[in-house]
């Protein structure tokens, strides 16, 4: 499902122009990066949990010569389905 199919879809069931729909996704979007760039868990009861992991600096191999490489830290988002959401999907 794209943005625009999903923007639809709220529309639709929510009784909203597509405007507003997509005004309150972005919204949505923005608060849930906003809150992971501080470092918080955002937890959706029955939808489940967004959070940052932090992953250390290490050496990789080049696949195709095998020299090494040089990964540097970063921060990775992770999900975690809840209970409700894998229920629905099963």
């Amino acid at each position: 499902m794209k943005k625009v199919e999903l923007v639809e879809a709220v529309a639709t069931t929510a009784g909203l122009t597509k405007a507003d729909a997509t005004r309150a996704i972005d919204a949505t979007f923005d608060a849930i990066t906003k809150a992971l760039k501080k470092g918080d868990k955002i937890t959706l009861i029955g939808f489940g949990t967004f959070g940052v992991s932090k992953r250390n600096a290490r050496v990789g191999r080049n696949p195709q010569t095998g020299a090494e490489v040089k990964i540097p830290a970063r921060n990775a988002v992770t999900f975690k389905a809840g209970t409700q959401l894998k229920n629905e999907v099963n």
